[in-house]
């Protein structure tokens, strides 16, 4: 059944979904493409945002018919990007997906649940690790995450609109914007990690080794955590002058999913 509500306190009447998926997307509109279409959506549960930088010509496509609500923007910024969905939205609750990470039918039934309960006011995913050798971790990261670890944004965070607006959505920062967000989140009411737990990609490591990767990233996060300016993480972090041109905000930040390997 479709909902009634009023949305940024306008007089207007609106009808919406139950849930918005929200995906920033800079140079993966494939990917992108391929999500929507292996997951339809019925209007009155869910709906697809897809705030793209430059977006071609298969997104605009998927937008003319109806299947995606796309916004198109001229520079890349993760935390603008979906900021800038969560305001075009008409979900209850928002959910950040990244394009390269699944999205199954049970995960969005879990979804569901967790939204139509009132007591919940968001949470994420818990992760999936396909390679035996790493088996191990998903107990361990299953434990950090129920504890009060930090939310990182390929376990698709989900929050009430109107905590997100409360909360004034995500930071303009060039980076670790889920993280400072998640911390925000976990001070503010019952949040919830769900199954079937999601499983991402691992990222082109290129000359950098996992274990070296891993062992950079968790300096990173930590340098985060005790305070360290994220423009100047983002400099450290790409050698990089913050204001470069060839610096991509979007891409392979410090993540878990850095730390994933091939099936």
């Amino acid at each position: 059944m479709l909902r009634e509500r009023f949305w940024y306190g306008e007089a207007a009447f609106l009808m919406g979904p139950l849930i918005s998926l929200i995906v920033p997307v800079w140079g993966d509109d494939e990917l992108a493409v391929n999500l929507v279409n292996s997951l339809p959506v019925i209007p009155e549960l869910a709906e697809w945002i897809v705030v793209a930088v430059h977006p071609t010509q298969s997104l605009c496509d998927l937008d003319r018919r109806g299947a995606i609500q796309l916004i198109s923007c001229n520079e890349p910024s993760r935390g603008r990007q979906m900021n800038a969905g969560a305001k075009a939205a008409r979900g209850k609750v928002l959910c950040f997906h990244h394009c390269d990470t699944e999205l199954r039918p049970e995960h969005l039934s879990a979804l569901e649940e967790a939204a139509r309960n009132s007591a919940i006011i968001g949470g994420a995913f818990h992760r999936r690790f396909r390679a035996q050798r790493t088996m191990w971790r998903e107990p361990l990261v299953r434990w950090l995450s129920k504890l009060g670890g930090p939310l990182f944004g390929d376990q698709s965070i989900f929050v009430d609109a109107s905590i997100f607006r409360k909360l004034g959505g995500f930071a303009d920062i060039p980076l670790m914007e889920d993280l400072e967000f998640s911390r925000r989140l976990r001070r503010t009411g019952r949040i919830v990690i769900l199954d079937p737990p999601l499983w991402s990609p691992p990222r082109r490591l290129g000359r950098v080794g996992t274990w070296w990767r891993t062992f950079r990233n968790i300096v990173f996060i930590g340098l985060f955590y005790l305070g360290v300016d994220p423009h100047t993480l983002h400099s450290w972090y790409y050698r990089l002058p913050p204001t470069h041109p060839n610096s991509n905000p979007n891409q392979s930040q410090p993540s878990e999913n850095d730390t994933h390997d091939q099936p």
